[in-house]
């Protein structure tokens, strides 16, 4: 099988993006695939047609390789892709829509609050409706680029015009206080629930991708009961979106009860990521979940 690992492009989440489509090149190399390596940039369309390949391994995070964008791309010229689809990726990148799916779908989330124009009248509000702190998020970014949390109602109105003057579309979200946990889907099942205590406030940019400032926990510290219910939550989200293949469920547990975050359609496949690190806690190597993830794919596309 020809495979194009196609990383990189213009996202704010570029380098981690590099990382991770090198990772997986490398590995579908040990594992015998035919594999070539492309740096999206505007003339993605042209290498992909001169490589011709039998499948593209995505490994775009952020706009605009995770929103849809990509994927349209692909199903015009007509190559098999690993990953989810155009409407779940769009649907996935816009944590505002997500937050709309979830609700309809029975998906626990923390509430939430779209502010209108009048930020000033909103920054009054917002806390009577969610109570403090909250954490303010763009609407399509990935990797924690540009949370928030904001602990006063004095510093709710200065978040919230900065976040919309760096990335327009924004909300604000109930603070739930309680375990930081992820849970990757493959196929259709639930990887192991990986706890993840990070050293700074929170999980952000930097304690997702510096060596040593976040410590991972796998299996999480939770009951049999706990695992299984944050597990069932994560496909629930998962299929909610009508994702595909593989993503990753970001969520925090309160008193066992997993409320989701966000769902990641292409998630970070680095030596530091989330999803190989609960690969290996199942037993399975970097390698064998790669394969897995390239062979689900295949199949669906009827490749394999």
């Amino acid at each position: 099988m020809k495979v194009c690992v196609v990383y990189g492009g213009w996202s704010r989440e570029r380098e981690v993006s590099i990382r991770s489509g090198k990772n997986v090149a490398s590995a579908l190399r040990r594992l015998g695939y035919e594999v070539y390596e492309v740096d999206m940039q505007r003339d993605i369309a042209l290498k992909l047609h001169e490589i011709n390949p039998d499948i593209v391994f995505p490994l775009l995070h952020g706009r605009p390789g995770e929103d849809g964008t990509f994927q349209g791309m692909l199903e015009i010229m007509g190559i098999p892709y690993v990953g989810s689809g155009v409407l779940a990726s769009a649907l996935a990148m816009d944590k505002i829509y997500s937050k709309k799916i979830f609700l309809a779908s029975g998906v626990n989330t923390p509430s939430h609050v779209v502010p209108g124009p009048d930020l000033m009248k909103e920054a009054e509000e917002i806390p009577k409706r969610l109570g403090m702190p909250v954490v303010v998020k763009p609407a399509c970014e990935g990797s924690s680029i540009g949370v928030k949390i904001v602990k006063t109602p004095e510093e709710l109105y200065p978040a919230m015009v900065e976040t919309r003057r760096n990335f327009g579309r924004f909300y604000v979200e109930e603070y739930i206080q309680g375990m930081t946990a992820t849970v990757a889907v493959v196929g259709s099942r639930a990887l192991p629930v990986l706890e993840l205590v990070p050293k700074r406030e929170f999980y952000d940019y930097e304690a997702k991708y510096t060596k040593g400032l976040t410590e991972f926990i796998v299996p999480a510290r939770l009951s049999p009961e706990e695992t299984r219910r944050a597990q069932e939550m994560a496909l629930l989200a998962h299929n909610s979106l009508g994702c595909q293949d593989f993503s990753r469920v970001d969520m925090i547990i309160r008193l066992g009860e997993p409320y989701v975050l966000e769902v990641n359609t292409i998630p970070g496949m680095t030596d530091l990521s989330d999803l190989p690190a609960e690969a290996k806690a199942e037993g399975k190597s970097y390698d064998e979940i790669v394969d897995e993830i390239l062979k689900t794919a295949a199949r669906r596309w009827g490749i394999l």
